[in-house]
């Protein structure tokens, strides 16, 4: 979490939109100071989200700040860490001297309160001693309460350092699939051809792997939780995980469209089991890679800085998911890209992950095996190697990221487009002309381009990629979206920016291909969202007059589609049902100038693959 003197209303602005904020008024019922109530549910939400600053002696209305102040900051301050140190009230305290200080705003005491997201043996942070229904999770700018499997999900995650070292009862060798053991031992042979495992039988040799554990103390016997991943078939894997999926797919074109020529998933053909879904797929990723070769002494090296990143990408979407959540493990390769994403959140933050820092692996036992056979590197050492090996194509950054809608996963996306190529420079050049791009400084061409590239920005993206200050970057954005460069969506950090007005089409073309398609990495996987159910009589009557004729005025259409987003959230597909029109039709001639003129918005604006994405109202609550 960022720190940086907030001396100004500007500065408050600012801060809002380089980290999560919370304002609150703390003057108290006598007007001498008070914590109020529900800050204390902003605090765990924060904690158990990406942490958060809170701001008391402010007044926030409609986006608009107000310094109020507040009384005997002293005092305030006691009565904050008193509560944050009372088990009864807060399971966990996060403050410390250096989070909690004052701030001069317009002349006023403002109490301001950093909260950092707790670690994984903290997580969940609750109120009121009451761990269902007392804790939080911060969610669009709001505090929603954690639903009790969401709690579940974070006391597993808390209590074991490994989720894949358990002993199986009832699970046996007769549950393994032979030939998959035996390749990977045959692997593992020509890689140590003296070792003395590869005398061992297959139940020794799985016991010294980590696939077999007795425990010394009850006498129990049998497969762990990472033997039957790795070496299991389908079926049996499938008793103990139900929602446990493998999806490889290989897509033709640089777009979100599902449309795929070769897919590897779980069809009975083959054993289903993690490591014959990692040979299969290293094998399909890196068959037509374009990297020069190198010579060393003579000799061509096969296994290039980009070759090692694949393979550490494919390692680390295996060894880090969660398979108890709901998504599927998903592998995507495109003319443009390589997508990889797994079930689970990041067990450490996702900066400090891209750093190298605090290994954390959610199941070391897999992660043992695939370094046994060299598929993977020592923990906390992978992502270090990705971003290696992209930068030495000059690629752009690789982009990981969390999301937890529909489910808990994370996504690492790698792009092979260079953020310097002429094809990028000279579409922005014609976009906004050559003598003004050209004038433009060097952080603020990086950001066009990178929004050119990727469609939209943000404020932690564009962190990722360069060294200022998140107070500059903040300002940065707010010059090119002044001078009309950028256009942006949302609010606080939840905002994100694109290009100018000629490309709003496009990336609502986008969005909606990646929404009703399911196409985007962040779906889940099961089947395609009902783009026209959930329509009541009232919306229908509503509409009725417009569905009934071609011959109705733009104006008096997109008054009736403001009347119905007004009623409730719509698709593209409910609203192509309700007005009888085509897609092209009711995007590009109603909701594009709609959008574009604040009168419509998204009810997800920040989560452009949301499979439930809809637009709404702008003024609808």
């Amino acid at each position: 979490m960022n720190r940086f003197d907030i001396l100004s209303l500007d500065d408050i602005s600012l801060l809002k939109e380089s980290s999560e904020l919370e304002c609150k008024l703390a003057a108290g019922r006598d007007g001498k100071g008070a914590i109020p109530k529900d800050m204390w549910e902003s605090y765990s939400a924060f904690a158990n989200t990406d942490g958060g600053t809170i701001l008391l002696g402010i007044k926030e209305s409609k986006g608009q700040f107000s310094v109020v102040g507040v009384p005997n900051i002293e005092k305030l301050k006691k009565l904050l860490f008193d509560t944050a140190n009372n088990k009864g009230k807060v399971s966990v305290n996060l403050l410390s001297n250096q989070s909690v200080y004052e701030a001069s705003v317009e002349g006023k005491a403002v109490l301001v309160i950093g909260v950092r997201r707790a670690r994984r043996q903290e997580r969940p942070v609750y109120l009121n001693s009451k761990l269902l229904g007392g804790a939080y999770r911060r969610m669009h700018e709001a505090d929603q309460t954690l639903s009790d499997e969401q709690i579940k999900r974070m006391l597993a995650e808390q209590v074991e350092d490994s989720r894949d070292d358990q002993i199986l009862p009832y699970y046996g060798m007769a549950d393994i699939d032979l030939e998959s053991l035996q390749i990977y031992r045959q692997s593992f042979a020509n890689l140590n051809p003296g070792h003395v495992w590869n005398e061992l039988s297959s139940e020794q040799f799985l016991n010294n792997i980590g696939g077999w554990r007795v425990n010394r103390e009850t006498g129990e016997r049998g497969l762990t939780v990472a033997g039957l991943l790795m070496f299991g078939t389908h079926p049996v894997i499938q008793e103990k995980f139900p929602y446990y999926m493998l999806d490889y797919q290989e897509r033709p074109e640089a777009v979100a469209e599902r449309r795929w020529i070769d897919r590897v998933t779980l069809d009975g053909t083959w054993s289903g089991n993690l490591y014959d879904f990692s040979r299969k797929v290293y094998r399909k990723l890196t068959e037509d890679i374009k990297v020069p070769f190198e010579l060393v002494n003579g000799v061509r090296q096969e296994d290039t800085p980009v070759h090692i990143a694949i393979r550490e990408a494919l390692a680390n979407v295996i060894v880090h998911a969660d398979y108890t959540g709901r998504a599927s493990v998903l592998v995507v390769k495109r003319p443009d890209m390589f997508g990889f994403r797994n079930p689970g959140l990041m067990r450490v933050p996702v900066e400090i992950a891209l750093q190298g820092g605090e290994p954390d692996c959610r199941n070391r036992l897999l992660h043992q095996m695939f370094r046994y056979i060299k598929f993977g590197e020592q923990s906390g050492s992978g992502l270090p190697k990705i971003l290696y090996g992209w930068k030495s194509q000059h690629w752009s950054m690789p982009l990981l990221r969390e999301s937890t809608e529909p489910n808990e996963q994370t996504l690492l996306e790698l792009r092979m487009m260079s953020l310097v190529s002429d094809s990028v420079l000279v579409e922005l050049r014609h976009l906004f002309g050559a003598a003004t791009f050209n004038a433009l400084s060097e952080n603020e061409r990086l950001v066009l381009v990178t929004a050119q590239i990727e469609k939209t920005v943000n404020h932690r993206r564009m962190m990722e990629i360069m060294d200022t200050h998140p107070a500059d970057l903040s300002a940065l954005f707010a010059g090119l979206a002044d001078k009309g460069y950028l256009h942006h969506e949302g609010s606080g950090k939840g905002t994100v920016y694109f290009l100018s007005d000629a490309r709003l089409d496009d990336l609502m073309a986008e969005r909606e291909s990646e929404v009703n398609s399911s196409g985007g990495l962040g779906d889940s996987s099961g089947g395609l969202m009902d783009s026209s159910g959930g329509l009541s009589e009232k919306l229908y009557v509503l509409a009725s007059h417009i569905s009934a004729t071609r011959r109705a005025k733009k104006e008096e259409v997109e008054a009736v589609i403001l009347k119905l987003c007004a009623i409730q959230p719509l698709s593209l597909g409910q609203l192509m049902t309700l007005l009888n029109r085509s897609e092209g039709v009711v995007r590009k001639d109603y909701l594009a100038p709609l959008m574009r003129d604040k009168k419509l918005k998204y009810k997800f604006p920040t989560k452009p693959q949301h499979p439930e994405q809809a637009y709404i109202t702008e003024n609808l609550s």
